[in-house]
């Protein structure tokens, strides 16, 4: 493939900035050229804004488009598994949104379409690729803190306002026929799959989620207890009912010689601190979090690189949420 021309299935928020129009033009060789939405308008307005060339309200109109060679698939998981199979057989790359699905086996199920096609498939974890986090492997690779013995997660926030209140009307996320879980499907796939990207593959993985508040069905709190094929060993805790005030988003890396104190999602300082002193790393999030992602991605069909998140190690983080929640 020379140039990459997008369709782009669903126009929600992730597409307004982290991904969509303003990050896949951004990148050479690169550009949207059509989009799909379930109402015809809400297509129209974004192909609109975003100079995209045609939309349309029908899937298979979009993914059998002659000027689409590409399809980025931006919705909820519950149909990523149904749309990743109608492109692929039309002979179509796919990049989908994480979750990759909502559980193990439909991503097992999009690896196996992807196998026997082989149509190349790339998920949305797009954390392998930030400035931040590509810091954070290098610290870990240099061995700054020595051999790295244990992992702590805490991701304990506060319930958004549409899940409470007189009137609560919860989001998508927090319907397991939807999501695949709750919160923790949605944010902890991203932890975990850093995780394996900068540690190697977990070997087990066991916890224990429950229901505590009952603002919704999902789980909205879980805890875990992992283990790396290299013998490191993880624990961690979410849970999305607390207060504001309690709020944190912190990860450890705790070493032989040091530990590593860092942010998922919302803090741009790594702090490393050693027998001689603390060091810290402002690392900012670029403008659209996935154009560092979508770059290698083109590149990766362009035949000049390969993209570092594909189907076979995004269903991991799957897997390992599976295992965590019994699932």
């Amino acid at each position: 493939m020379d140039e990459i021309k997008w369709g782009m299935i669903g126009c929600g928020n992730v597409t307004e900035k982290k991904a969509g129009a303003p990050a896949i033009n951004k990148v050479a060789h690169s550009k949207l050229v059509a989009v799909m939405a379930r109402k015809m308008e809400k297509a129209k307005d974004y192909a609109q804004r975003y100079d995209v060339a045609r939309w349309y309200d029908d899937v298979d109109n979009l993914i059998n488009d002659p000027e689409v060679n590409a399809i980025y698939i931006a919705t909820p998981p519950d149909v990523h598994l149904e749309y990743t199979k109608k492109a692929m057989q039309a002979g179509k790359p796919v990049y989908v949104e994480k979750p990759m699905a909502r559980n193990f086996a439909e991503c097992e199920e999009m690896n196996k379409i992807s196998r026997e096609t082989g149509v190349p498939l790339f998920v949305a974890y797009y954390r392998r690729t930030l400035p931040y986090f590509v810091k954070l492997k290098e610290l870990i690779d240099q061995k700054i803190v020595g051999d790295v013995r244990l992992i702590n997660i805490a991701l304990h926030w506060q319930p958004y306002d549409e899940e409470v209140g007189e009137n609560p009307k919860p989001r998508w996320r927090v319907f397991p026929e939807i999501s695949g879980g709750g919160h923790f499907h949605d944010l902890a796939s991203h932890q975990f799959d850093f995780l394996e990207h900068a540690f190697g593959k977990i070997k087990l993985a066991r916890g224990i989620s429950r229901n505590q508040a009952g603002l919704y069905k999902a789980d909205d709190i879980v805890v875990a207890n992992f283990e790396f094929e290299s013998g490191i060993v993880g624990n961690g805790s979410w849970c999305y009912t607390i207060n504001k005030e309690q709020r944190i988003d912190q990860g450890q890396i705790i070493g032989s010689k040091g530990k590593i104190t860092f942010s998922f999602f919302e803090s741009s300082i790594i702090k490393v601190e050693t027998a001689s002193g603390i060091e810290e790393y402002n690392v900012p999030y670029p403008p659209h979090v996935q154009q560092p992602l979508l770059e290698t991605i083109v590149k990766d069909l362009r035949g000049e690189g390969k993209c570092p998140s594909t189907g076979e190690t995004g269903a991991r983080a799957n897997f390992i949420m599976d295992e965590i929640t019994g699932k």
